[in-house]
């Protein structure tokens, strides 16, 4: 019987076991090709823009659809509302003879129209919608670089937070052991209480700055969760970018030629002017060149059906068929100051604003580019200069912590050395991450694929 019941003690305590396993939150290890996967699939903002482009699509597929005619089909069932006249019926009677009241006349009618319409702007229309088409695209691959650029950013902030919280809880593992050296100084005599109560309250006042960004890395995380569709709580682990950073050489001026030709909105929005552009000639053409109409209509009409079901000329010899062609030219459009002409005059001033706007984008590109190079030759700059400062405050920590330890320096030394070595640190993960940053700004600016800057400088 003791056998028996240790058996079932170990049953239960290995199927607990198991259901506190099965349980337990699985972490999800993303790269940030991964992420920006997830995102471009599961994004709702992202979502929209392809609603959008299916529209787009549709008209573009169906486009030939103008050319079909209108068909138009109706019946009409009318009755004849003043009595018609009776007839009389002599029955003897003294007071003469009687009228009878006749049946309202009843007149059912049916009309079959076909008409087709032909005019030189459907063929540039055509063509409008064939570049409206193409202009979605370069809007949906917009948006889908502005998003992918945001991600890959996300991803080295959120890291960023991760290693600054890395470097407060070394910091807080360092003051502990400060506490440690402190107690033992103090036994020893070689520090006053002070010292160990300073250092007691160091190691304390950390307690909150992790906490506090702790939970802004939570917060930060579960953004990032929901922005690649994601659920708010999932765990998840973010792949750390490994090696020694590369910094790369840039030429301004090839940069600034690139972004001309392939910046998503440079591109954007020359393919908008070349589809203003077709629709002017659209509209143009529809109000100075003439058009074609062919008409057909076929009208039944049937007289009195119910008077008389039998009587065959109620069926027959009120049918109806016309057949037209109109040529004709809208005259109006000829003259400036009508509502047609002064419609072609502001198609041409959207143009003219429109290439002002690309020029104006085209300038602004290059200021941008000039800008984020600077930058990005600012940091490169800076790394060696912040990698020796981190060198030199190691070193600096390390001895004023050593001499700490043999009581030849206060506590109040110790923690300035240990702060400048976590700002120094911090500075050169910060200039590492800006870095990588810019690289993906630059990527966007001038319009080549995510990775072909970043991941040569991450090599």
């Amino acid at each position: 019987m003791k056998h028996l019941c240790l058996v079932l003690v170990c049953i239960l305590c290995a199927a607990t076991a198991f259901g506190q396993a099965s349980e337990s939150p699985v972490v999800r290890r993303i790269t940030p090709d991964e992420a920006v996967d997830l995102a471009i699939k599961n994004n709702l903002s992202l979502e929209s823009s392809r609603v959008a482009l299916d529209t787009k699509k549709r008209k573009s597929d169906l486009v030939w659809n103008q050319f079909l005619p209108e068909l138009d089909v109706r019946g009409t069932l009318a009755g004849n509302t003043k009595e018609p006249k009776g007839t009389e019926i002599d029955l003897g009677l003294p007071s003469g003879p009687i009228s009878m009241g006749g049946s309202p006349q009843w007149t059912f009618s049916g009309n079959a129209a076909v008409s087709w319409n032909f005019t030189f702007a459907l063929i540039e229309g055509i063509r409008s919608i064939k570049l409206d088409y193409q202009t979605g695209l370069l809007t949906y691959a917009m948006a889908q670089a502005k998003m992918e650029q945001q991600i890959r950013k996300d991803y080295y902030t959120v890291l960023l937070a991760q290693e600054n919280i890395a470097v407060q809880r070394e910091s807080y593992a360092n003051a502990e052991r400060q506490v440690t050296m402190a107690q033992a100084n103090y036994r020893n005599g070689l520090a006053p209480e002070l010292t160990l109560l300073q250092a007691q309250v160091n190691r304390d006042n950390m307690k909150p700055e992790i906490d506090q960004a702790e939970t802004g890395l939570k917060l930060a995380m579960a953004s990032f969760a929901m922005n690649l569709g994601l659920e708010l709580d999932t765990q998840f682990e973010l792949v750390p970018v490994t090696g020694d950073l590369n910094y790369i050489s840039l030429d301004v001026r090839n940069l600034i030629s690139k972004a001309a030709n392939g910046k998503p909105e440079i591109m954007e929005l020359r393919q908008q002017l070349l589809t203003l552009t077709s629709q002017r000639k659209a509209q143009a053409l529809q109000a100075r060149t003439p058009y074609l109409r062919l008409d057909f209509g076929y009208s039944p009409a049937f007289l009195g059906l119910w008077d008389n079901m039998d009587d065959k000329d109620k069926w027959n010899g009120h049918d109806n068929a016309t057949f037209s062609i109109t040529l004709g030219m809208n005259l109006n459009s000829l003259f400036p100051f009508t509502k047609q002409g002064q419609g072609l005059k502001d198609f041409d001033n959207n143009i003219k604003t429109a290439s002002i706007g690309l020029a104006q984008m085209v300038q602004g590109s290059e200021i941008e580019i000039y800008q984020t190079v600077l930058s990005l030759q600012r940091m490169q700059i800076s790394a060696e200069t912040l990698a020796q400062t981190v060198a030199l405050a190691d070193r600096s920590y390390r001895l004023t912590e050593e001499a700490y330890r043999a009581g030849l320096q206060e506590f109040l030394s110790v923690q300035n050395a240990d702060l400048a070595r976590n700002q120094s640190r911090l500075a050169m993960l910060s200039n590492q991450f800006d870095y990588l940053k810019g690289l993906i700004d630059l990527e966007y600016s001038i319009g080549v694929p995510f990775g072909t800057l970043s991941n040569g400088g991450t090599k």
